[in-house]
């Protein structure tokens, strides 16, 4: 959305700080031996508490507040009760919210205990590449040329991309224009990112795969070639210098 007034600025920030919130809350929760379904309910009272309501649930009729994707799942993953969580398991939260007509998104993907199956190399990539990304952006900046940075500095770390998963325009609704903040360069898109727009920014970093696939359930992404896949995501408002970064209170960099 575009900020054209300061109370339109407050909104985002309130629901963004209870994203991140609820975001960093989640993660500290998250325990070996504790269901998905369990997590995303200790969730979903954050966001009532806060007397926010969960986007998906809200948008899409989704079946849990939060999407918890767990190891070979990419993203939209359904919280279920026989989902339980386990030693070295690469999870991905991702919250998003509504509060008072305005909407934030926010996401991180982290290693469960210890890394016995080495994930946190591809975690460290991600989170990493979403800073230099989001560093990149203010107005007047080619959306084709993020998508470039994210997916040359994915390859230099020895990582490919998912390339039909995209960041996205946020504020009055869960998905607005721009549509397709893609992890790759679209030489045709000439858009550019506007200054006084939120968007949500998130990387889509992938060991094998480059496409995400929708299981049986109708919701569940998986890679096309297997491997892991790690996301994260921030909700951010563009300047003519650096990004306010809406949803920090997520210590997702910390």
């Amino acid at each position: 959305m575009s900020i054209t007034k300061e109370s339109e600025l407050v909104g985002m920030k309130k629901i963004s700080e209870v994203v991140g919130t609820t975001l960093k809350l989640m993660i500290a929760y998250a325990k070996v031996g504790m269901s998905t379904k369990e997590l995303d309910e200790y969730g979903g009272e954050i966001l009532k508490k806060y007397g926010a309501k969960s986007a998906p649930y809200e948008t899409y009729n989704f079946p849990g507040y939060t999407c918890i994707s767990v190891n070979e799942e990419v993203a939209h993953g359904i919280p279920a009760k026989d989902k339980i969580l386990k030693e070295g398991d690469l999870i991905n939260i991702d919250v998003s919210a509504e509060l008072n007509g305005f909407w934030s998104d926010n996401g991180c993907s982290f290693v469960l205990g210890k890394d016995i199956y080495n994930h946190q190399p591809l975690v460290n990539a991600s989170k990493n590449i979403l800073k230099k990304a989001i560093s990149n952006i203010k107005g007047g900046v080619k959306i084709a040329d993020i998508g470039q940075l994210i997916e040359t500095e994915a390859k230099k770390n020895g990582f490919k991309v998912i390339k039909n998963l995209a960041g996205h325009g946020v504020g009055r609704s869960l998905h607005e224009e721009p549509e397709n903040i893609l992890n790759y360069r679209v030489k045709t898109n000439r858009e550019r990112f506007k200054k006084n727009t939120t968007v949500a920014i998130e990387t889509f970093i992938t060991t094998k795969s480059t496409i995400a696939l929708e299981l049986n359930d109708g919701w569940t992404l998986v890679g096309d070639k297997g491997g892991y896949v790690t996301q994260h995501e921030q909700t951010i408002l563009i300047t003519d210098h650096n990004p306010v970064i809406l949803t920090e209170s997520n210590g997702i960099w910390n």
